[in-house]
C-alpha cells in the first residue's frame, strides 16, 4: 500500500521542495471533476481518480464487424498564445479537433478520450480551466473524457507553461470504413469552412507575425476586426457529430481533415493511386488571416498552402450528383460549406496528386 502523504504539515515534503505540488494537483482534480462528468456516455463505467478508466466494451456486441479506430496529437504551439493571454478554457476544443476529427475522416464514431497534461507548476484553476475546454469539446463530438493525466515537471518547464496532447478511441463498421477504395472519378469535392487557423502552422505565423513583424497579441487589426490575440486563439471547428450525421443520411466515399500539411497534402492521403484531384481556389475567399500572413511575411503561396488550412477544414469526396444536397444539409448544421472541385484521372509522373488551380476569390 501507498503512504498517504499529508498535505497539510507544516514541514514541506522533499518533493515539494523539489517543485512538485501534490496538494495543488488534488485540488486541480476536484475542481475539473464536474466538468469530466458532463462528457460521460451511458458506457462509461467509474469515476474520476482511478489508476484507469473503464468504457464498457459490450457497445460493440451492436456492430456485425466492429473495428477499432484510434488517434492521437496535441495542440501545438498554439499553447503559447493560450498562455500569453492567460485565456485556457478554450485550448481543449483544438486538441478534441484535432483527434477526434482524425477518427470521423474514416467513418468512426469517437467514443472516449484520453488526455495529458504538462506543467511546469500546477496552478489548480488554470488546469481546471484547460479541462474545462476539452470537456466542452467532448460534449460537442459525443465522446466521454475518460480520464487523463496531469503531470508537473519543474526544471523541464516554467512555471507557467504547460502542452496538453491527448488519444482517442472509436469503432466503426468494417463495411462502412471511408477511404480511398471508394473514391471514383468524377467524384465531387465539397470543402467545409474552418474557423480560421484551427491548431496548425503556429509555428510560421508565431514567427511572422510576433517575432519578425513585432506585432502584439493585443494589437488591433482592422484587417480581422479584432485583435491578433483574440483571432490567434479562435477554437477549432469540431466537425465530428455533425460529419457523422451527415454520412448516415448521404453517400461519402471519403473525408480527409486539413490539419499540418496544407488542403494538397491531406486530400491526397484518400485518394487511390490511379485517380488525382482539381480543386478550384476560385470557390471560396480564405480569411483575411492568410493574407496578412503572407504579406506580412512575405510567404510565397506555395510555402502558405503547403502550412496552413486556407479557410478549409474538411474535404468531402463524393458522388457528383449528391454535392448540392451535401451542402444544403452542412449549412442546416451551421456549417458552411462548397463545392470545391473534382476527382479524375491521375496527373502524369513528377506532378502532384491533387492540383490547386486559379485564384482565390477576394473577401
Amino acid at each position: 500500500m501507498t503512504p498517504e502523504i499529508s498535505t497539510s504539515d507544516a514541514t514541506p515534503s522533499a518533493y515539494s521542495l523539489a517543485g512538485v505540488d501534490i496538494a495543488a494537483g488534488e485540488r486541480a482534480v476536484t475542481l475539473m471533476k464536474e466538468h469530466v462528468a458532463r462528457t460521460h456516455r451511458p458506457e462509461v463505467m467509474g469515476g474520476l481518480g482511478g489508476f484507469a478508466g473503464f468504457f464498457d466494451a459490450s457497445a460493440l456486441t451492436g456492430y456485425r464487424h466492429p473495428v477499432l479506430a484510434t488517434s492521437t496529437d496535441g495542440v501545438g504551439t498554439k499553447v503559447a498564445i493560450a498562455q500569453a493571454m492567460d485565456v485556457h478554457d478554450t485550448i481543449g476544443f483544438d486538441l478534441i479537433g484535432m483527434l477526434v476529427d482524425d477518427l470521423v475522416v474514416v467513418g468512426a464514431e469517437p467514443w472516449f478520450v484520453t488526455d495529458y497534461i504538462a506543467c511546469g507548476h500546477v496552478r489548480p484553476e488554470r488546469i481546471a480551466d484547460v479541462v474545462k475546454g476539452i470537456a466542452a469539446a467532448c460534449q460537442k463530438a459525443g465522446c466521454a473524457l475518460l480520464g487523463g493525466e496531469t503531470a508537473e515537471h519543474p526544471g523541464l518547464l516554467a512555471p507557467d507553461e504547460y502542452d496538453v496532447a491527448g488519444a482517442t478511441t472509436g469503432a466503426v463498421e468494417k463495411d462502412d470504413i471511408l477511404g480511398p477504395e471508394r473514391v471514383a472519378e468524377g467524384d465531387a469535392l465539397v470543402a467545409v469552412a474552418s474557423s480560421g487557423l484551427h491548431s496548425n502552422g503556429y509555428s510560421l505565423v508565431r514567427n511572422v507575425l510576433l517575432a519578425q513583424a513585432g506585432w502584439t497579441l493585443e494589437r488591433n487589426v482592422p484587417e480581422l476586426g479584432r485583435t491578433l490575440g483574440e483571432e490567434l486563439l479562435t477554437p477549432t471547428t469540431v466537425y465530428a457529430a455533425d460529419l457523422l450525421a451527415l454520412i448516415k443520411e448521404v453517400p461519402v466515399h471519403a473525408m480527409s481533415h486539413i490539419t499540418g500539411g496544407g488542403l494538397a497534402n491531406n486530400l491526397s492521403r484518400v485518394l487511390p493511386e490511379h485517380l488525382g484531384a482539381t480543386v478550384e481556389r476560385d470557390t471560396w475567399a480564405p480569411d483575411p488571416i492568410f493574407g496578412l500572413v503572407q504579406e506580412v511575411g512575405t510567404v510565397s503561396r506555395p510555402d502558405l498552402e503547403a502550412t496552413l488550412n486556407m479557410g478549409v477544414g474538411m474535404v468531402l469526396v463524393l458522388p457528383a450528383d449528391r454535392a448540392d444536397e451535401v451542402v444544403s444539409r452542412l449549412a442546416g448544421r451551421g456549417l458552411g460549406a462548397w463545392r470545391c472541385g473534382t476527382v479524375g484521372p491521375r496527373p502524369a509522373d513528377g506532378d502532384a496528386a491533387v492540383q490547386l488551380v486559379g485564384n482565390y476569390l477576394v473577401g
